[in-house]
């Protein structure tokens, strides 16, 4: 397997973050979490109201990198609970949460060394 230039996973990263705040996601962040973590380079995060929200947070980004990026996740967590749903891309892992379960797992604090991408 290739490693995917660094680029084309902030591209990855910056497509889904517009994604899930298009279908109106909160607190939508993107991590730099590569030099933290080692195993990607991005994190997405995005809060939902509501579970019916967390899948078309879900939906929207998968339908939006397919398109744009003609990629698809490798893997996906969660999408039957519907409180956090995590999509795996390789380099940039997308998660969509319920405010509780964000508030409760707190990854921007777990990895508070990793640098927020400015998206402005």
């Amino acid at each position: 397997m290739t490693a995917t230039p660094p680029e084309e996973s902030l591209r990855t990263a910056l497509v889904a973050a517009d994604a899930a705040e298009d279908k109106l996601a909160s607190d939508v962040a993107v991590l730099h979490v590569g030099p933290v973590v080692g195993v990607c380079e991005y994190f997405v995060l995005a809060t939902a109201a509501n579970e019916r929200q967390v899948k078309a947070v879900v939906d929207a980004v998968e339908d939006r990198i397919a398109a744009q990026l003609d990629d698809r996740p490798r893997s996906v967590e969660g999408a039957d609970g519907r409180r956090w749903v995590l999509l795996d891309y390789g380099d940039v892992v997308v998660h969509v949460f319920l405010a509780e379960e964000r508030d409760y797992y707190r990854l921007e604090r777990l990895y508070s060394d990793a640098a927020v991408v400015d998206r402005s």
